[in-house]
């Protein structure tokens, strides 16, 4: 697992989510490609299935209308298309390291107790 993932986020993993249906043709590749792009960068993978009551609420609450969409913790990065693992990868990086800078600018100043 990528350590450096894990800084600017808690402690916590970030986690990339796949909505889906059963009867959508793109999302069995979405899943694919979300999956090895997950693995790849230390992320957790989930798959949301659109289809149980609990999964259209998920959806529901990201506003999610169409398959396969996928979503970075709370961050929409592509809905209703498939889009390309190099793509999909560069998409996450890029808010991973916006979301690290953030951070990184948020901590307070280290205090020093040496006389």
């Amino acid at each position: 697992m990528n350590i450096k993932i894990m800084e600017g986020f808690n402690g916590k993993v970030p986690e990339l989510k796949v909505f889906t249906l059963p009867t959508c043709s793109s999302c069995f590749v979405a899943k694919q490609i979300a999956f090895e792009v997950a693995r790849k960068l230390g992320l957790a993978y989930r798959e949301v299935n659109m289809n149980t009551k609990e999964g259209l609420e998920e959806g529901t609450a990201y506003q999610v209308m169409s398959t396969p969409s996928i979503i970075l913790n709370d961050e929409i990065i592509v809905v209703g298309r498939l889009i390309s693992k190099e793509k999909l990868e560069e998409e996450v990086q890029r808010r991973l390291e916006k979301w690290r800078a953030r951070a990184s600018s948020e901590k307070p100043p280290s205090l020093n107790f040496e006389s």
